[in-house]
């Protein structure tokens, strides 16, 4: 079914041509947010089913998002599902066939992502140097530079200090921890200048 045809059986008539211009900016909307959602490694689908609930005025059921985004309904049914674990989509009355809208207050889903995947690998990279660090300082003479490894170390944590600010944006003296954030970095490049 072409994207034309699919408004022309949304409306039931011959859509004017400023509404169908209208729809198709709407859904090139949607795709650039499935891209930008597929780049932070989840699925494209779920950036454009939750963009076309996010800019509608009135909740859609997954019929006519299937219809309006030009997949299958299964596709969808799947999508909400999963956009439904992270609270960002929500069923609106009750039943298998509710229609569903967008949470548009994604902040508790995107620190929930930083929290659980972001932190955990900036640990991982942490950890990792840390033990570099002990092994340079206590093993034999090595190629690898103290100093390097110390100054690696030093911008993880400033990395995770940023995003310890990021996370806590919600939370009463979140300024100050970006201040603490900012002196971080001050040191950090301070020391970038006496590496080798």
């Amino acid at each position: 079914m072409t994207r034309r045809s699919s408004l022309r059986k949304l409306s039931g008539v011959n859509p004017p041509p400023q509404s169908e211009r209208m729809e198709r900016r709407i859904l090139q909307v949607c795709d650039a947010s499935g891209s930008l959602v597929e780049y932070w490694g989840f699925k494209s689908i779920m950036g454009r089913v939750w963009t076309l609930l996010a800019l509608r005025g009135a909740p859609m059921h997954q019929t006519r998002v299937a219809d309006t985004l030009g997949v299958s309904r299964s596709l969808v049914s799947g999508t909400i599902t999963d956009l439904m674990q992270y609270g960002l989509v929500r069923a609106v009355g009750e039943g298998r066939n509710a229609p569903y809208e967008a949470v548009v207050d994604v902040w508790p889903a995107v620190t929930d992502v930083l929290r659980t995947r972001e932190w955990i690998l900036l640990e991982k990279a942490r950890l990792a140097l840390e033990a570099a660090l002990e092994e340079v300082q206590s093993g034999p003479p090595s190629a690898y530079s103290e100093p390097r490894i110390r100054f690696l170390l030093t911008m993880v944590k400033a990395v995770q200090g940023l995003l310890n600010v990021v996370l806590s944006v919600r939370r009463p003296g979140a300024a100050a921890g970006l201040r603490g954030w900012v002196s971080t970095m001050k040191t950090l490049i301070e020391s970038l200048r006496t590496i080798r």
